[in-house]
């Protein structure tokens, strides 16, 4: 659905950003806040620890990504920041990051100041942008006003927004090029220049955070029948895959059938690319989950864990919205330990099949930044 005339002019964006899972949260607000820019809109990132953006994201921290600035979450609160300040059109809270007060007073005062045009400002629309969710609630929570009812934004109205997977929910962030610069992506190119001599064996990417069966895995790509290299994205997934090459016990003459590479950390447009280069992707979190359903080809989500396993009701329900076939969601259900059991036996062309036609049920649906842009305009 196009966007009316109204929803194409441009607004100012505060997004509100903390960093919990290590680079999700920021990839996530990085990729809102790109596609916002890119689309007329003016942004101001606030973010508590933006340093991963000096390889996710390289320049934005320096303002050299046009209509995108870059702040401290500290500045939010010092007074003299905030009186400099222009008020803001739409405020964003990431993942349920709540916005300083000191800000919000601010806002407030700002809000009910009369503007050069005599008129007075409006109060921002207010977003609590949530974490991405296939369970059913979802549909029923998306777009729900909450009053706020204390404070100095007493009377205002705070508004919940679901990422989702469904017509009912507020999408994925898509951007409108991806499927043409797909298209165009020169796989054995991009190995070269990442130093990764293939010579066209299976390729497996890696992100994960320590998986139950990791060491199992690995195990049955050392003893298959045809060679496999696998390409371990840095950080965690590394360290994990490096933790359990070196607590093995290797016969001292059987050939082995797995290679791995060690890959440096990448930026955005870099990770698709890997994700496009290989025929099975390990992802984990939000942000390389739905880089993944884009990417078309098997993956296996590794979701993030919560210590009263609500994880385990949340990864059901994406296995159903998917509609995986047994061997995937069972692989599913074992790499993160909601069940035991071995790892069964990667069906590739099913999973294939399964993976593409998710992609495109999803692209069938308006992406986040679009169904954002909507309802702002809607609600100013």
């Amino acid at each position: 659905m196009p966007l009316p005339p109204h929803a194409r002019t441009s607004a100012l964006w505060d997004i509100f950003c903390r960093v919990i899972d290590n680079h999700g949260d920021l990839g996530v607000c990085w990729r809102l806040a790109r596609q916002l820019a890119e689309r007329g809109q003016q942004v101001r990132l606030w973010v508590d620890d933006a340093s991963a953006l000096d390889w996710m994201a390289p320049g934005a921290r320096q303002g050299r990504v046009d209509s995108v600035r870059v702040l401290p979450w500290a500045d939010s609160l010092s007074p003299g920041v905030l009186a400099a300040l222009p008020l803001a059109d739409v405020w964003v809270e990431a993942f349920g990051c709540e916005i300083a007060p000191e800000f919000i007073a601010a806002g407030a005062c700002l809000s009910g100041a009369r503007g050069q045009n005599g008129i007075e400002n409006p109060p921002p629309v207010w977003i609590n942008l949530e974490y991405l969710s296939a369970e059913p609630w979802v549909e029923r929570m998306h777009a729900l006003p909450s009053p706020v009812l204390h404070g100095p934004a007493a009377g205002w109205t705070k508004w919940f927004f679901y990422p989702g997977f469904t017509p009912r929910t507020g999408g994925l962030l898509r951007e409108p090029d991806l499927p043409a610069r797909q298209a165009a992506f020169d796989r054995a190119a991009w190995l070269r220049g990442q130093g990764i001599e293939w010579q066209g064996e299976p390729l497996v990417s890696l992100f994960c955070y320590e998986p139950p069966a990791l060491g199992e895995w690995l195990a049955q790509l050392r003893e298959a029948p045809a060679p496999t290299r696998l390409l371990a994205t840095a950080g965690r997934a590394s360290a994990a895959v490096l933790s359990s090459e070196n607590s093995l016990q290797r016969p001292p003459v059987k050939r082995e059938q797995l290679s791995i590479s060690y890959l440096p950390y990448l930026t955005q447009p870099g990770y698709d690319h890997l994700l496009w280069s290989c025929d099975l992707n390990f992802v984990r979190g939000e942000d390389s989950l739905v880089r993944a359903l884009w990417a078309g080809a098997p993956f296996v989500w590794h979701i993030y864990p919560q210590h009263d396993d609500a994880h385990h009701a949340k990864l059901e329900a994406f296995l159903r919205w998917l509609e995986a076939p047994a061997s995937l969601a069972d692989f599913h259900r074992v790499w993160n330990g909601t069940a035991p059991g071995p790892l069964p036996a990667p069906d590739l062309p099913v999973w294939r099949a399964c993976a593409l036609a998710a992609r495109q049920r999803l692209l069938a649906q308006d992406d986040l930044a679009t169904q954002l842009l909507r309802f702002v305009a809607e609600k100013r």
